[in-house]
């Protein structure tokens, strides 16, 4: 027996106790490693109709779905038709933002890369035809600018969605069947759906959410979220094996499984390279790359990204030098624990890798001057009120608005402590996750300029 066997034997004996431990409806999960794939799946993909889970069942990638659209991109740079100093414009015309320089100026590199510099968390429902995507992007133009394109990291939704419209006007095909033709095909993947017409020939997962805090998960009230987010990942739905069959065109230096190029070695090596350094909040990479998401510290290269839809969670890694690279996708409860256990084991059997642990308050947090930090940090989809109390405690109010509101979001309050200079930490634990909040920049007054949670929230009136 192999050691990937092994790890497959494990996977498949542990799983279901797991889930139980963490409180996951259903998990797939795939590995890669020497060139053999071991998969299984446990739980059920839907409390309500009781469907049990199987290696071939369907789950939302979410923004895994960004890698899939870099590379989409990518491959137009590989033909000559685009190029990562190119700006949008110059291939989007009509594009707009309420700055209209960096509307102007910004670059396709700069999108992918995250460091636009634009609102990003947009997730307007523009319909369900094929101009959903042109709809969308036509409709940023009211997009305040957060700083100047380049200058920092800011997850951006809104960013992989006009990549998304660049690959569709290039391309002269509406973006779902450009992966089809461009992705799904070559890559000979037979459980893979872009949209929820295609997924629902198959067994599929369905998302578990909590209607009110102490209320236990029921399944979700939608599948997915609009397809004008198709590109950042609202729709994408596969198994773990098709997703690591992915992963695997990427180990293999651009190589579909028939030997024909998908894209160029150079080109799948550029996306690996670090772009833009990330603040230190632990819950997501040390740097981007072109799409990926970039992990420093294990002693090989570790690349990946992570993902969220409406009550599902899904996590890729790969580790280009050690031919490996792991998939687990869930649809419910505390899937942060489960990818610890599953993805750690993993990793550290195959690739004597440790994951990092996720973030926890301190045991005795230091006393916080919370001065610099209280304020109301505005997006468009939530107001993130920092107070400090007459004790000195530290809390948190997050007050969804329009979109978010629409999409079930309810307001909530949390404790913070000091945890890292000029970072916070929720002392609760949400989805098995205590976040981070890092506080950056000054707005000339003392007080931080963003509150950073992966994007930067900019503090209302600066």
């Amino acid at each position: 027996m192999t050691k990937l066997d092994e790890v497959g034997a494990w996977i498949r004996d542990r799983l279901p106790e797991l889930l139980a431990e963490h409180e996951v409806p259903a998990a797939g999960v795939a590995v890669l490693a020497d060139g053999a794939v071991v998969d299984a799946a446990a739980g059920l993909l839907s409390t309500a109709t009781g469907v049990t889970a199987t290696p071939d069942a369907l789950f939302q990638i979410g923004s895994i779905t960004k890698v899939w659209t870099a590379t989409l991109v990518m491959q137009l740079v590989d033909e000559g038709l685009v190029a990562l100093t190119d700006p949008v414009s110059a291939h989007l015309p009509g594009f707009t933002l309420a700055d209209e320089d960096a509307a102007r100026t910004l670059t396709v590199g700069q999108l992918l890369s995250h460091t636009a510099g634009f609102e990003g968390d947009v997730f307007t429902d523009t319909g369900r035809g094929d101009d959903a995507l042109e709809r969308y992007v036509a409709g940023l133009g009211d997009l305040a600018q957060l700083f100047p394109p380049g200058e920092q990291f800011s997850y951006n939704n809104a960013g992989y969605c006009v990549l998304g419209r660049l690959v569709e006007v290039l391309r002269g095909r509406p973006f779902d069947e450009c992966l089809v033709e461009q992705l799904f095909t070559p890559l000979g993947l037979t459980h893979a759906a872009a949209s929820p017409y295609e997924a629902i020939v198959h067994r599929v997962a369905v998302g578990h959410v909590r209607p009110e805090p102490d209320a236990p998960e029921v399944p979700a009230p939608v599948w997915a979220l609009a397809r004008s987010n198709a590109p950042a990942g609202s729709t994408l739905a596969m198994r773990p094996r098709d997703l690591l069959a992915f992963a695997r065109m990427h180990l293999e230096a651009g190589k579909a499984p028939d030997g024909s190029t998908v894209l160029d070695a150079g080109t799948v090596a550029a996306m690996q390279q670090p772009r833009v350094q990330l603040p230190d909040i632990r819950v997501m990479g040390d740097a981007w790359g072109l799409g990926w998401e970039l992990f420093d510290g294990h002693g090989t290269p570790v690349v990946g990204h992570d993902g969220n839809t409406i009550g599902q969670a899904s996590f890729l890694r790969v580790l280009p030098e050690r031919g490996v690279a792991v998939v687990l996708l869930t649809n419910g409860g505390n899937p942060y624990g489960l990818y610890r256990d599953v993805v750690g084991h993993v990793l550290r059997e195959l690739a004597d890798v440790q994951v990092r642990e996720l973030p926890t308050p301190p045991a005795d947090p230091p006393r916080v001057d919370a001065t610099r930090y209280a304020g109301t940090y505005s997006s468009r989809v939530a107001d993130l009120v920092v107070s400090q109390s007459d004790d000195g405690r530290v809390w948190l109010e997050m007050r969804p608005k329009d979109e978010a509101l629409e999409l079930g979001e309810k307001p909530e309050r949390s404790e913070l402590v000091g945890f890292a200079p000029d970072t916070l930490i929720q002392v609760e634990a949400q989805s098995g996750l205590h976040m981070p909040l890092a506080f950056l920049g000054d707005d000339g007054a003392g007080h931080a300029r963003f509150l950073h949670i992966g994007r930067a929230v900019p503090r209302a009136g600066a």
